[in-house]
């Protein structure tokens, strides 16, 4: 059994075995596990009655129980994988066996090798016939419709690549350098007096200290070799870390008016930039590791904002399709790069691929129209 206790609207596990880190926000349960095991099956109960803390510690908050079974259970129901390898003519023949119009075999062979058939059948997948499971393609489907779809899911992923970059550099930037204009303590991302959990920093400062020993990064050297502090400023050590680093640095801050300062820089509460934060970060990992962006479902649902300084999306939308994190990316920059091009952008994208339906992505009827894409035009 794991127990997992409330903290500033956060659940955080405590399971000493496995080196999981999860968190719920407002009743939906996140998981950002540095090493998450997705062999187990988890079922989660809320207590309908308060529940005492363990040996009458003082704890604040509700509590979860999340009964764990092992993988072993639900193996013994399952069959043993029998599929053998095939070379790329064995799969083109398979595909064309299938229904799909391949005009060139030759080339569709070389892009089976350059891309790989597990890869691509991702994109193939939408233009399977219900039930997908019988294996045959819509009529007149084409190897080059899946070929588009591919190369869209790349574009896209540059595209947003680009765009998260600019915005992961400004909150950076915020949350290194607003805690020094709070406290004077240029030297707070070391210094242990500024954070809620002692476990949690130690934790992130052993990352600063592996980071930084290792770094061949010039402005490290530099500062090794011209002083004698033991660390950077924060400004300058925060380069080393990345978003997802960053991310916990930020929810960790003891000071409630330092959290605050930071989200409000940004027209956002607390719990929303922390949110928000997760969803670029998971993005941003998706695009930098070539994984499939333009239909994913997210494996986690980012809060909505209840208060926020600009324009913001008004039709219901899912939280978790791609949609609602490029509204996210358009927020950010709308605050630190007013008159922004990204609309433009993206329209270009998408009339250079004008097949793809944009309901995959989540998008809404008429998203143009809402107040987010509209201001400023």
């Amino acid at each position: 059994m794991i127990l997992i206790q409330r903290y500033r609207h956060f659940f955080y596990i405590i399971n000493e075995k496995q080196p999981t880190f999860q968190y719920a926000i407002e009743g939906r349960l996140f998981f950002l596990a540095q090493k998450f095991v997705l062999s187990i099956i988890i079922r989660i109960f809320a207590a309908s009655v308060p529940t005492k803390p363990l040996n009458d510690a003082q704890m604040r908050g509700a509590f979860l129980y999340v009964y764990v079974y092992s993988q072993n259970t639900l193996m013994e129901r399952l069959p043993h994988f029998t599929k053998h390898y095939m070379t790329e003519t064995d799969l083109v023949a398979l595909l064309e066996s299938r229904g799909l119009i391949i005009s060139d075999e030759t080339k569709a062979v070389r892009y089976l090798e350059s891309i790989g058939y597990y890869r691509l059948s991702a994109y193939m997948y939408p233009f399977l016939k219900v039930p997908k499971e019988s294996h045959q393609y819509k009529e007149e489907t084409t190897f080059q419709q899946v070929l588009n779809l591919y190369r869209f899911d790349k574009k896209l992923r540059m595209f947003l690549l680009n765009e998260i970059e600019k915005v992961e550099i400004a909150i950076r930037r915020a949350i290194m350098n607003i805690p020094v204009q709070i406290t004077g303590d240029i030297y707070w991302l070391t210094n242990s007096v500024h954070f809620a959990n002692q476990r949690t920093f130690q934790d992130t400062k052993n990352t600063i200290d592996k980071e930084y020993a290792k770094s061949t990064e010039e402005f490290v050297k530099h500062f090794k070799n011209s002083y004698c502090d033991p660390y950077p400023p924060s400004w300058i050590l925060g380069e080393l870390l990345t978003m997802g680093n960053v991310n916990i640095v930020y929810r960790n801050l003891k000071a409630d008016k330092i959290r605050k300062r930071i989200s409000h820089y940004f027209g956002l509460q607390p719990i929303v930039l922390e949110s928000w934060i997760t969803s670029l970060t998971l993005l941003r990992n998706a695009c930098c590791h070539h994984s499939r962006v333009w239909n994913k479902v997210s494996s986690i649902m980012p809060v909505s904002p209840r208060r926020i300084a600009l324009p913001w999306i008004t039709q219901p939308s899912n939280p978790q399709r791609v949609y609602f994190t490029i509204c996210i990316i358009k927020y950010f920059l709308d605050i630190i790069s007013p008159n922004n091009d990204m609309l433009v952008k993206m329209q270009t994208l998408f009339s250079n691929y004008p097949e793809i339906n944009l309901a995959a992505l989540g998008f809404p009827n008429e998203w143009e129209s809402e107040p987010l894409w509209t201001q400023g035009m």
